[in-house]
């Protein structure tokens, strides 16, 4: 969507400080022995109190009322009875609905011990996001987010999972521009407007660039023995640095 009025940018504001403080709970709450299903019910409280419906839930009929990923899955992890264990790679997405407004936020937290190039992966997926939003101005092509995106990564050593990407987001949670690479498409000709509502998801992997669906009909792996991060912020696009929405 694109803001029309001080109303709308008061409404996205809202539901993305909730679903950013959701996102941040459960991180706090994150430890291992605890089952995915017990850290999505604390996702969920919090949203309930807030009046707030889970995206998942309410556009896609999805099992859950966060996506918890954990290690070679890449997104779109079912919360269950699965417990958190030591050394595992764990990547918590958010997004909810309150007003007929949408916020969508996600992290990768690690739980130690975990590898130093995972950590790494982490930070430079971080980094990706930060180059990403940096190119993200009102006029400017849309394919600059994914060469950003893909020129940190590729400096790093790691990989871009390309059939995962940004987009559109506000009055749903999935709007035009739909599908926002993670890499730099020359042929995407779409530029970015003043007042539009985006959300920028870098998605880096040791080395997978592609991911298959799991048996669930829900997890998106990126095959065993590889891991993968990432990080999302939903903003409005200016003339000048991005309005984050995501945030406390």
């Amino acid at each position: 969507m694109t803001i029309d009025n001080d109303d709308d940018l008061m409404h996205l504001k809202s539901i993305g400080r909730i679903v950013f403080e959701t996102l941040l709970l459960m991180k706090k709450s994150l430890k291992p022995g605890m089952s995915t299903a017990e850290l999505d019910g604390i996702g969920a409280r919090n949203l309930a109190r807030y009046g707030a419906r889970s995206a998942p839930i309410l556009m896609y009929d999805f099992p859950g009322h966060t996506c918890i990923s954990i290690n070679d899955e890449a997104a779109h992890g079912i919360p269950s009875g699965r417990k958190i264990e030591p050394g595992d790679v764990v990547n918590i997405d958010v997004s909810a609905e309150l007003n007929g407004y949408f916020g969508d936020t996600g992290a990768t937290f690690t739980v130690p011990p975990v590898d130093p190039r995972i950590e790494y992966l982490c930070q430079i997926t971080r980094k990706s996001l930060a180059a990403a939003m940096a190119t993200a101005r009102a006029g400017a092509k849309i394919n600059q987010i994914g060469r950003a995106i893909e020129k940190v990564a590729i400096n790093a050593g790691f990989s871009t999972i390309r059939d995962l990407g940004s987009h559109g987001i506000g009055r749903s949670l999935h709007e035009d521009p739909h599908f926002i690479q993670n890499f730099y498409d020359k042929s995407d000709t779409r530029t970015l407007s003043e007042g539009q509502v985006i959300t920028i998801e870098p998605f880096l992997s040791t080395s997978a660039d592609s991911t298959v669906t799991a048996e669930d009909g829900w997890a998106l792996l990126t095959g065993h023995g590889t891991r993968s991060a990432q990080y999302e912020h939903t903003m409005v696009i200016t003339r000048g640095k991005p309005l984050v929405l995501t945030a406390l």
